[in-house]
């Protein structure tokens, strides 16, 4: 049980306020488990959560769109349910957020680009759906890398997101929203994607907990796509037990999205609190720990050492490399091409962004049919290399978040972003990333655990056994209060 007033020194302590305690400082499980015994009300807590937005979004710059009164609107509908003993789980009447390329029915959804600034969709997204029938509130839409295609979200059309650890650095991206909104407590939980790292590398930049299951596992349909043969979406949240209650609330089949898997449901909250003493853990050293910041590879080297004592055994392991980029860029233009191909909506397109997507435009049908044919191999193959580990643990990121100023000077060489992470969509398997430490500068350090199809169980279980064993995931971002 993760008890807000226990937090330790340095991390996002309850505070008293009127006799209470800071309500947006409850994980998803504790205000779940308050608003269950009647100690706490939906609105109550969404009013928590809208005060804190307007007083910090302003610095951040996480959302682009708050819908303040639809959510207390949900709120007072959630909060009747509940009088009348009808409860919808664990999610109802929890505030959360949502990555702005995630479809909502009468809310724009701009991908954070000036093409479809003007866009509203008339569904929600499958998993909208989810979280919506879950009783989860809606406080808004998060911005993010245009298109979703870059990993530091200063490319926007409503402004660079900045870390909450420090205002001048990156968030990481492209869901740097999501994760600059979870770590300063403006959302009890947000949903963000990930195609090559965004998820978990922008979870690393920020002090939070970034988790994306098995690819398929969760529907895509309704959002706005990158490559869907990479694509998975997935929560950012304060701890990994809220990581495991959200996914478990948007997982399921899903005939319409072509890549959507029909499998048995993995049970993810068995994995909190389990057992882990029979792990195998498996360490790829090439090139997970290749030119990887001093600081950063210090910070796993002691995460390891934690991990040796909650587990059976560590042992170096070797992962094959699969060349995926024709995949991806084929399937990223495919997308965009009737967009392009209208002068006036090409010419919204940032130029960065412009230039990268029209890198796809001429590959071969031959290539990207070779190329999808090495990565669904991979993907079948991948489990022989779990034969004789369970899990495998690398740093998420090769270097703390770049500045913003840099950023914005020169586009950066985004390939050291991804490097860590872009594998583990390619096999399509559940990874997370954990905050395992602090750069001597004060920015946070992400631990990242990767297991077989299908094993989320498995990897929560450790993910949670390394958050229990220690701090970092209390500590508050200092560059704003």
């Amino acid at each position: 049980t993760l008890a807000v007033a226990a937090l330790a020194s340095g991390g996002a302590k309850a505070t008293a306020t009127g006799g209470g305690t800071d309500l947006t400082a409850l994980t998803v499980a504790e205000a779940s488990r308050r608003i269950a015994a009647r100690e706490l009300t939906s609105v109550e807590l969404t009013r928590a959560y809208l005060e804190r937005i307007e007083r910090l979004n302003p610095r951040v710059n996480a959302y682009i769109t708050v819908t303040g009164e639809q959510a207390l609107a949900q709120a007072r509908v959630l909060d009747a349910e509940m009088a009348s003993g009808r409860s919808r789980g664990v999610l109802h009447g929890v505030p959360v957020a949502l990555k702005d390329n995630i479809d909502t029915a009468g809310v724009r959804t701009t991908a954070a680009s000036a093409v479809y600034a003007d866009r509203v969709p008339t569904e929600d997204a499958p998993v909208v759906r989810r979280l919506r029938d879950a009783g989860a509130v809606f406080l808004g839409k998060l911005n993010m890398h245009e298109f979703a295609y870059g990993g530091t979200c200063v490319v926007s059309h409503y402004g660079p997101v900045r870390n909450p650890w420090d205002l001048r650095s990156s968030a990481g991206g492209s869901s740097g929203g999501r994760a600059a909104a979870v770590s300063p407590r403006m959302c009890a939980a947000a949903l963000g994607t990930d195609t090559a790292a965004s998820i978990r590398f922008p979870a690393a930049c920020c002090g939070v907990v970034g988790f994306k299951a098995t690819h398929g596992l969760a529907s895509i349909r309704g959002i706005v796509p990158l490559s869907e043969m990479h694509d998975h979406v997935g929560p950012l949240t304060r701890s990994v037990e809220d990581a495991a209650l959200v996914m478990t609330a948007i997982a399921g089949y899903d005939p319409l999205d072509p890549v959507s898997l029909r499998a048995e449901l993995p049970r993810m909250a068995q994995g909190i609190g389990a057992d882990t003493k029979g792990l195998r853990i498996g360490v790829p050293r090439t090139p997970f720990f290749q030119a990887i910041d001093p600081e950063i590879d210090a910070a796993v080297g002691a995460a390891l050492e934690v991990l040796g004592g909650l587990a059976r055994s560590i042992a170096d392991v070797s992962l094959p490399g699969v060349d995926s980029f024709a995949v991806l860029s084929a399937e990223i233009f495919q997308y965009h091409a009737a967009l392009l191909a209208d002068p006036a909506k090409r010419a919204l397109y940032d130029p960065i962004t412009r230039e990268r997507i029209l890198g796809g435009a001429n590959i071969p049908s031959t290539q990207y049919i070779e190329s999808r044919r090495r990565m669904s191999i991979a993907r079948n193959s991948v489990g022989t290399y779990f034969e004789k580990v369970d899990v495998i643990v690398t740093p998420t990121s090769m270097a703390p978040p770049i500045a913003i100023a840099a950023a914005s000077a020169s586009p950066p060489d985004e390939s050291g972003m991804i490097r860590n992470t872009l594998p583990f969509n390619v096999y399509g398997i559940p990874t997370i990333s954990v905050p395992c430490g602090f750069t001597r500068a004060g920015m946070p350090i992400g631990l990242q655990i990767s297991g077989p199809p299908l094993a989320e169980a498995r990897v929560l279980s450790l993910a949670h056994a390394y958050e229990r064993a220690t701090r970092w995931h209390q500590r508050s971002p200092s560059a704003i209060s």
